[in-house]
């Protein structure tokens, strides 16, 4: 399992757009579709929200195979 620390320049981003910025899909619609499908945890609770809003403190695992540390 690889890991991944964002450093968080706003308030918070939304999650499908954080996946794509990180280059884990290829596009948008395909971030949405692994949020949608149940594939992504945040801080221990499966996210189904695709505009969930992201904030520094958030530890994302997408795929069981990339973990996300916002800082």
């Amino acid at each position: 399992m690889s890991t991944i620390e964002y450093a968080l320049q706003d308030q918070y981003i939304e999650l499908f757009k954080l996946i794509k910025l990180l280059d884990l899909v290829d596009t948008g619609a395909q971030a949405k579709m692994i949020v949608a499908d149940g594939y992504v945890d945040r801080n221990g609770d499966i996210e189904l929200r695709k505009r969930a809003k992201i904030i520094k403190g958030d530890i994302l695992i997408v795929g069981g195979e990339v973990t996300i540390k916002v800082i």
